[in-house]
C-alpha cells in the first residue's frame, strides 16, 4: 500500500537508509538550494533539514533524487499500473472513468483495483489534518534558489482548480505551476504570483471563470503523498484529472475534503465582512473564512486558499530548468484568503537550473510511465524522448513506423511527417522546438535514449534538401527566450527532421583538411562546433567536408565540444529554428527551404537571451562545507 502522508514516506525512507537528518543551521536564502544541487549530483539520500534559518518548519530535499529511491517510493503502484497497460487497459480510459467495468474485471484483479483506487474519496473536515493550524505566507519557508530571483518561491506546489462549468473532482486540474510568495509588488500575506503556461488545464479553468464574470477558486497544496506530487507534473490529456492518476500510482484513493466552504459558513461564527478592505484586514488577523473551493486535499502538509481574477502583476525573475532566468513578466495574481498546515507539517522543496537537476530524475520517471501508454494516444509512434540535457522541451527524439508507400524504392519519409505533426500537437509535447524522427524499420535496435547513437543514425541518412521542415511564428515554451527577439512571450518556431531510408554518406570524426571557419572542434562523428564561418553566403557545399553534415556556431567551441551534454544544452537552448538555422547552398523551392551542403545552427548568445544561472562564490564555499558534513556524518 502506498503512502498516505509525506511524513510516513519520510519515516519509511529513514528506515531503509534513504534519508538522513541535518541539524545544521542552513539559510533558505541561496544556501539550501546550493546544497540540494550538490546532493543530487552526489546521488545522496533525501535530507530532512530540521533547523532551517528563520523557519519553524522542517524542510525536505532530494526526495526524488535517484532512480532507486523513486522505484522504492512508488514500488506498490508502478507494477499494477504497468500490468493494467500490458493487459490491454487503455490508461487514459482508466483514469478518465470511461472504461467498461466488465472488461476491466475480465482482465483481472490488478486492473480492477486500479479502477477502484482511481476514484478520489470525499472526507469531512474533521478527518483533514491540513486544517489543524492556520498561518500566513510570511511564516512559510522563504526559499530563494538563485541570486537573481525576484523573491521566495514554492518549488513543489500542487495547484488545484475545478472547471467552473463542471464543478467537482471529475474535471479538476492539479498542476505544478510556480508560486512566488514574496517580492516584486505583491502585497505581503495577501497576494502571490502564479506563473502558469497557456496550454495547461488551469488556463482553461481561469478563462471559463472570467467568461462567467467570476473569480477562479484556487488551492495550492504542498506536501502530502508523493504520488500527488508526481501526478501534478504528469502530462495527462485534457479532461483527465490528475487525482485519478495519483490514486492509481499511490494505491490509495485521494482524500478530498467535501463542502468545506459550506461547513465554514454554517458552523463557524465570524463577523460578516462587507468590504474588500475589511476582508484583507481579516486575512492578516487570521479571521477570514470566505468559502474556499469545495475540494481540499485533506492530507496535504500545507494549503494556500485563494482566488484568481483579472488582476496581473509582474512575476519573476526565476532561475529555471533551462539553465537561464525566466525574466519578469505579467502573470495572474493569487488573492490569498487563508493558509493552513497540519501539526506535523514538512515543507518539501526542489531546485531547478541547468540540467541535470532533481527534476531531471523525475522527468525520466514520468517518461517511462508515459512510454507505456504512447501507442494508444499517438498511433504509429513507438518511442519518444524529451532530452533532459537539452532542457527537455527544446529537443525531442522519436521513432515511428513508415508504411504509407511500402513499394517506394526511394524510401523517403512520408508517414513520419504525419506523426511529427501529431507529436507537435499533443499536450506538453507541443512545446518542443526541435524534433528528429526516424523510421523504426531502418534499424530495429534504434534507441531514443542513446542520444549520440540516435543523432548518428539521423546524420547518416538525412538529406537537408528535403527532410527539414519549419513551423514559424507559433506557440513556444514560456521559459525559452531563444525566439524572444520578436518581443512576444511564448512565441517562436519549430523544426522537425523526418528521416527514412538507407545511409547516404559516411561521417567523419576528425578534420584533415582546411575549412573556412575559426576554431573548428569535433563534437562527435558528423558534428562540428566552430566559432565563426567565413563568408557563409558565398560558400559552396564542397567547401566543407561531406562527413560533417551538421555545423554549430558557438561562442566557445572547445568547451561546447568537450561533452555531448555541453553540446546539447548549448545548441538547442541558444537557438531558434526559424532565425538561427541556415545552410551551405541554401535554397527555396515552392516555399520549401533546403540546403545542398551542411546544415548550420547559430547557437551563439544573442542580446535578447536571458542571463545564464551562476552560483555566487561565497555560496559555493558554504554549500560545499554543509554537503561534506551531510555525506560524512
Amino acid at each position: 500500500m502506498g503512502y498516505l502522508t509525506l511524513r510516513s514516506c519520510v519515516e519509511d525512507l529513514r528506515r531503509v537508509g534513504e534519508l538522513v537528518e541535518c541539524s545544521e543551521l542552513v539559510d533558505p536564502y541561496l544556501e539550501l538550494a546550493a546544497v540540494q544541487r550538490r546532493l543530487y549530483l552526489e546521488g545522496a539520500p533525501a535530507v530532512l533539514f530540521t533547523n532551517p534559518m528563520n523557519c519553524k518548519f522542517p524542510m525536505l530535499s532530494n526526495l526524488f533524487g535517484t532512480e532507486k529511491r523513486l522505484n522504492f517510493i512508488f514500488r506498490d503502484g508502478i507494477g499494477p499500473m504497468r500490468k493494467a497497460i500490458e493487459l490491454g487497459v487503455d490508461p487514459v480510459s482508466l483514469l478518465s472513468g470511461r472504461v467498461n467495468f466488465w472488461s476491466v474485471f475480465s482482465l483481472g484483479l490488478t486492473a480492477l483495483s486500479s479502477l477502484y483506487y482511481s476514484f478520489p474519496k470525499r472526507v469531512s473536515r474533521r478527518r483533514s489534518p491540513v486544517f489543524d493550524c492556520r498561518t500566513t505566507l510570511d511564516q512559510l519557508p522563504r526559499l530563494v534558489s538563485w541570486s537573481g530571483d525576484g523573491g521566495a518561491y514554492i518549488t513543489l506546489p500542487m495547484v488545484y482548480t475545478e472547471d467552473p462549468n463542471h464543478a467537482g473532482l471529475g474535471k479538476s486540474n492539479l498542476g505544478m505551476y510556480r508560486v512566488q510568495i514574496s517580492g516584486n509588488d505583491y502585497l505581503p500575506n495577501l497576494e502571490a504570483g502564479l506563473h502558469y503556461q497557456i496550454h495547461r488545464g488551469i488556463a482553461i479553468h481561469h478563462a471559463a471563470a472570467l467568461a462567467r464574470g467570476e473569480q477562479l477558486r484556487v488551492n495550492v497544496f504542498i506536501g502530502g503523498a508523493p504520488s500527488m506530487i508526481l501526478a501534478a507534473v504528469m502530462p495527462l490529456p485534457g479532461g483527465v484529472s490528475e487525482l485519478f492518476f495519483a490514486g492509481v500510482l499511490g494505491r490509495r484513493r485521494v482524500p478530498m475534503c467535501a463542502d468545506w466552504g459550506k461547513y465554514a459558513e454554517a458552523n463557524l461564527k465570524f463577523p460578516k465582512l462587507n468590504t474588500d478592505s475589511q476582508q484583507r484586514e481579516a486575512v492578516v488577523q487570521g479571521r477570514s473564512l470566505t468559502p474556499i473551493s469545495t475540494s481540499v486535499y485533506s492530507q496535504a502538509d500545507f494549503c494556500i486558499c485563494g482566488k484568481l481574477g483579472a488582476t496581473i502583476k509582474r512575476e519573476g525573475a526565476f532561475g529555471d530548468h533551462l539553465g537561464y532566468y525566466s525574466l519578469e513578466h505579467e502573470f495572474p495574481v493569487l488573492e490569498v484568503e487563508s493558509v493552513w498546515h497540519r501539526k506535523d507539517a514538512i515543507f518539501p522543496f526542489t531546485v531547478v537550473g541547468r540540467p541535470p537537476q532533481e527534476d531531471s530524475q523525475l522527468g525520466r520517471f514520468v517518461q517511462n510511465i508515459v512510454r507505456e501508454a504512447l501507442p494508444a494516444k499517438l498511433s504509429g509512434v513507438t518511442a519518444i524522448h524529451a532530452v533532459d540535457e537539452a532542457g527537455v522541451h527544446p529537443l525531442l527524439l522519436a521513432v515511428g513506423r513508415e508504411s504509407y508507400v511500402p513499394l517506394d524504392k526511394k524510401k523517403r519519409a512520408a508517414e513520419l511527417h504525419t506523426l511529427a505533426h501529431s507529436i507537435l500537437g499533443y499536450g506538453q509535447l507541443s512545446l518542443a522546438k526541435y524534433l528528429f524522427i526516424a523510421s523504426r524499420d531502418d534499424d530495429l535496435r534504434l534507441d531514443v535514449f542513446d542520444v549520440g547513437g540516435f543523432l548518428r543514425h539521423i546524420l547518416l541518412r538525412v538529406d537537408w534538401r528535403r527532410d527539414v521542415h519549419f513551423v514559424t511564428k507559433t506557440n513556444a515554451d514560456t521559459l525559452d527566450y531563444s525566439g524572444y527577439f520578436e518581443g512576444e512571450l511564448s512565441r517562436g518556431s519549430k523544426m522537425f527532421v523526418a528521416v527514412s531510408g538507407s545511409p547516404i554518406r559516411e561521417l567523419s570524426d576528425s578534420i584533415d583538411v582546411g575549412i573556412p571557419c575559426r576554431n573548428p572542434c569535433v563534437v562527435m562523428s558528423g558534428v562540428l562546433c566552430v566559432e565563426e564561418i567565413f563568408d557563409l553566403g558565398n560558400l559552396r557545399a564542397t567547401d566543407f567536408p561531406a562527413g560533417f553534415p551538421l555545423i554549430v556556431i558557438v561562442d566557445n567551441a572547445r568547451e561546447t565540444a568537450s561533452s555531448l551534454r555541453n553540446f546539447l544544452w548549448t545548441t538547442f537552448t541558444k537557438s531558434d529554428p526559424a532565425s538561427d538555422v541556415s545552410g551551405v547552398g541554401e535554397f527555396w523551392e515552392n516555399k520549401h527551404w533546403g540546403c545542398e551542403g551542411a546544415l548550420i545552427i547559430n547557437a551563439k548568445r544573442k542580446p535578447h537571451h536571458a542571463p545564464e544561472l551562476v552560483e555566487l562564490p561565497e555560496i559555493k564555499i558554504r554549500a560545499d562545507k554543509i554537503v561534506q558534513k551531510i555525506l560524512h556524518r
